[in-house]
């Protein structure tokens, strides 16, 4: 059955200290969060606020996280912060070692652990692995999953014909995306949430809906949603310092600047 109870650390009989924790859908986050091992030094790095709100609203301390898109650390990052566990996935080697770094820099509780693999998140023996580590930590089920893969082509991470920034068109890429979703929604307990961090794209002049295809793509995996977050982008590094050349461009040709990026959540309704 559908969980509707709080999931994470909220107090309902103190409800009302809890300001810090967003309950609306549209997401005006301001300066991303570069305090301590955060850094906005890599292209596919999502802000932090989206994991530190997922994670105290979804998990409660000593609980268990995988993301397994996990660039540089982010979520890990977070996780340790907030004293709960986490597993991350990257398909770069080098991605994996500096989130390593990163988690290294955080001191988390005695109880705490992260760590970051090597892997294909496409492939079944990926989710292997990480099963095998719930397991060595004593963990049969995840207790939240957080999803930033590549918003397709727009950004290509590597050379790695693996990597779904290299996916030939959009079907392979959902393709991909489904397979990573199918490998890992068996780790995640009934009852929990997962978390996609989205936005859209350009083609050849016109706007493909990637947020709302992705958003089916796990919902055919036994999820249902439950929320559609809007989230503020003020400045990413392809568009650093060039606002009046990205309104010439929306002036001239008839469209309008990404300005959002969408955090999905849905709940697992089966196993």
């Amino acid at each position: 059955m559908p969980n509707d109870k709080p999931l994470g650390e909220i107090d309902l009989e103190c409800w009302e200290q809890y300001d810090d924790l967003i309950t609306d859908s549209l997401w005006l986050l301001g300066k991303r969060d570069n305090a301590g091992a955060h850094a906005a030094d890599y292209w596919g790095n999502f802000a932090p606020q989206i994991a530190h709100q997922a994670l105290r609203r979804f998990t409660k301390p000593g609980e268990l996280v995988i993301d397994p898109f996990v660039g540089y650390g982010t979520t890990l990052i977070e996780a340790v912060r907030l004293g709960r566990c986490a597993i991350g996935v990257d398909l770069q080697p080098s991605c994996v070692d500096t989130a390593r770094a990163r988690v290294a820099q955080e001191a988390g509780t005695s109880d705490t652990r992260a760590v970051a693999l090597v892997g294909d998140s496409t492939r079944p023996e990926t989710a292997a692995a990480v099963q095998e580590v719930m397991h060595q930590w004593g963990f049969a089920h995840a207790h939240l999953l957080i999803l930033h893969p590549p918003y397709h082509d727009i950004i290509r991470f590597s050379d790695d014909p693996c990597d779904l920034s290299n996916a030939p068109d959009l079907e392979a890429f959902l393709r991909g995306f489904g397979q990573v979703v199918g490998n890992f929604a068996p780790l995640l307990a009934q009852g929990r949430f997962l978390v996609l961090v989205i936005g859209d794209k350009y083609a050849r002049g016109e706007w493909i809906p990637l947020g709302f295809q992705t958003m089916e793509v796990v919902r055919q995996h036994g999820f249902r949603l439950k929320s559609i977050c809007v989230k503020d982008i003020q400045e990413n590094r392809g568009k650093r310092g060039q606002y009046h050349l990205w309104r010439y461009r929306a002036l001239k040709h008839n469209f309008y600047v990404f300005k959002h990026e969408y955090v999905m959540f849905f709940e697992k309704t089966t196993m």
